[in-house]
């Protein structure tokens, strides 16, 4: 009768939103430059025989993968204003809750929107705490686990060898979050997965199989321990797997700017130069300096040279490299000769040649026979993204103590702070969006917060963590850790900024996080447990009020949000129209009304404000037929009129 939409409760169905794209969103139907029709009808949810399956990996379980992702999630993430940093403002969020369904959930609302991921998941090591129950929960389960409804018969499990399906377990954990997870990146978005031995060769072919092999960027091996175990091999590393959305969209090379090192030498060169008078004292100074601190230098070992504009060494970008470039003389300035040419030439043309030697940025050697070279000042450097990392791996364990003096041993393995902003810093601009959602004790926010303290950036971050238990009666769970971990970081850096506060002692970049935690929706759904009841008077007594018990508007408002599509940090502000409360999001684009009875003027004021979206409680219309006409006309003559586009949803 009414042309009013019902807003879907459950999450995006995966599948609806990738069919037109076959190459580009669903890379893991092709097989040697094919298409595996087999394996695109069980994509599309389709049974297939498993014994009909070819090349490519393959375990007990797989097809049952399929199922879990596309089967919807009908939780909701409460807010925790309590357990918040400037949750009215920060555009940083914190989500307890089983990482599975909170992908889910997160689909609509940030589909295409994340530039960087970077998990750390279980190693499968045999021992470790590895997932609930059978690695692949619905939203039941978890609340079990997490203590919100009946937790009897709920058991914790490890995943050990002499189980029979050791790895096929872990790579049903795996394969549905690797696969939401890539909705999530941007076309330019990339993921690190850091691994080691137990898992590595099937995190690459799981990889290989979901990303698409042609989206491989490179495995990155961090040397980060010493082993003096007695061992056949002293294993001293481990490994970090990156793959892109789409590789062809990445730029060409990786260079980071910012570096811990670089900026101490920039200093370094700063404080000499305010020191000393004269060139050669100057020098003299550097030298003796450098000789002492020169085996901490790391890449920036070879800047052993100062002038007043600072520390520098000499570059061989003259060079052309690959093929042959200018041939021309350049007459060294002490012998009059002329100095040798590198093997293919010089890398521009003689008069670029001779301005930078007037400008004094060409080196030469003590005679002609060495090759000239360019000035680079430290200040210039731009490091690489190796795929070889020297760094101690205690330097997480060392992170967390100075964060928690107090406590001893919070969380086990905790990866160092330099690691992931490193990673961060190559691949991310000021204001993209980095996610984490095996985040532990929260390196990645920590991360995220210091280096935007460092080039004065806006990134953001998405923190999800299990709620799994641990035996410190202060931080009873992870997701306790985590979030008192960033608190910490957050009071830290704004202490050391305490003069570049503001009025209200905030700093000015975005230092804060909205906590949520995963739950059931706040609507009763209509599920397997209504269809089974046999007296049909309880069943629509139980859904005449639709709404659970105990949930604030808060609460609605922040799952409406994400159904209807809107990120978590999308501003908010209330409003009164025509008496009763009105949520305008992002500016006026959504307008939430949760009165549980208005009239025709409230929404007519809505319209006035010319949204893109109303959404209201179905309980509001108070089952009168007519004032569902009159507001479905009212916005029918708005759009008809005022060329608008106002779509009416209710639930």
């Amino acid at each position: 009768m009414c042309e009013i939409e019902i807003l879907p409760l459950a999450s995006m169905e995966i599948t609806l939103e990738k069919i037109e794209l076959l190459k580009r969103l669903f890379p893991e139907v092709f097989k040697e430059g094919k298409i595996d029709f087999d394996l695109l009808k069980r994509t599309l949810g389709q049974w297939v025989d498993p014994g009909k399956e070819r090349f490519g990996l393959n375990w007990p379980g797989k097809a049952e993968c399929m199922k879990v992702i596309q089967t919807p999630s009908v939780g909701t993430l409460l807010p925790m204003r309590d357990e918040s940093v400037n949750f009215d403002s920060t555009e940083n969020i914190i989500i307890e809750g089983d990482n599975l369904e909170v992908l889910k959930l997160l689909q609509k609302s940030y589909f295409g929107k994340v530039k960087m991921i970077y998990i750390d998941p279980p190693y499968n090591t045999g021992n470790e705490f590895i997932y609930p129950d059978n690695y692949r929960e619905g939203l039941q389960e978890y609340l079990r686990f997490s203590g919100q409804v009946d937790a009897d018969g709920y058991k914790l499990t490890a995943n050990t060898e002499t189980e029979g399906r050791y790895h096929s377990k872990w790579l049903s954990m795996m394969y549905p979050r690797l696969f939401l997870a890539r909705n999530l990146l941007r076309e330019d978005g990339v993921i690190f997965v850091s691994i080691d031995d137990n898992e590595v060769h099937n995190l690459r072919a799981l990889t290989n199989e979901v990303f698409g092999e042609e989206n491989f960027v490179g495995i990155i091996v961090w040397q980060n321990a010493t082993d003096n175990n007695p061992s056949n091999i002293a294993t001293e590393h481990e490994y970090i797997i990156c793959f892109a959305k789409n590789k062809s969209d990445l730029p060409t090379e990786w260079k980071s700017e910012s570096l811990y090192t670089k900026e101490q030498l920039v200093k370094i060169g700063q404080i000499l130069a305010a020191r000393n008078k004269s060139l050669e004292e100057l020098r003299a100074d550097y030298s003796r300096w450098f000789k002492e601190n020169r085996r901490f230098l790391g890449p920036l070992d070879r800047y052993k040279y100062i002038d007043f504009e600072g520390v520098y060494t000499g570059s061989q970008s003259v060079h052309n490299p690959g093929r042959e470039g200018y041939r021309y003389d350049v007459i060294h300035p002490k012998t009059g000769r002329p100095c040798i040419q590198p093997l293919m030439g010089y890398r521009f043309p003689p008069e670029t040649m001779n301005q930078l030697i007037n400008e004094g940025r060409i080196l030469f050697g003590e005679d002609e026979r060495k090759i000239v070279e360019i000035k680079l000042y430290a200040k210039d450097y731009r490091q690489k993204l190796s795929s070889v990392i020297d760094l101690d791996g205690r330097l997480g364990a060392y992170d967390l103590t100075r964060i928690f003096p107090n406590s001893n041993r919070l969380f086990n393995n905790p990866k160092p702070v330099e690691l992931i902003r490193s990673l961060i810093d190559f691949v991310c601009s000021p204001d993209d969006l980095v996610l984490d959602f095996f985040s532990g004790s929260a390196t990645t926010a920590d991360s995220v917060l210091h280096l935007n303290k460092q080039d004065n950036g806006n990134r953001k971050f998405i923190l999800v963590q299990l709620p799994e238990k641990t035996e410190n009666p202060e931080y009873p769970t992870i997701a306790h850790i985590a979030r008192e971990r960033v608190r910490r970081v957050i009071e830290n850096l704004n202490a050391e900024d305490s003069d570049k506060l503001d009025l209200g002692g905030n700093a000015r970049q975005d230092r804060g996080f909205k906590s949520f935690k995963l739950a059931s929706s706040n609507f009763k759904v209509w599920d397997g447990a209504a269809e089974r009841m046999t007296d049909v008077a309880q069943t629509i007594d139980m859904f005449a009020e639709n709404i659970k018990e105990k949930r604030s508007q808060e609460d609605i408002l922040y799952e409406l949000l994400l159904k209807a599509g809107f990120p978590l940090t999308s501003p908010v502000e209330k409003m009164t129209l025509a008496g009763k409360e009105v949520f305008s999001v992002a500016e006026g684009t959504l307008l939430i009304c949760l009165e549980e009875k208005f009239t025709l003027d409230v929404i007519e004021a809505m319209v006035d404000l010319d949204p893109s979206q109303i959404l209201c409680l179905d309980k509001g219309f108070q089952n009168n037929d007519q004032l569902k006409v009159n507001v479905v006309q009212t916005i029918k003559s708005r759009n008809r009129h005022e060329e608008s586009d106002i779509v009416l949803r209710v639930v």
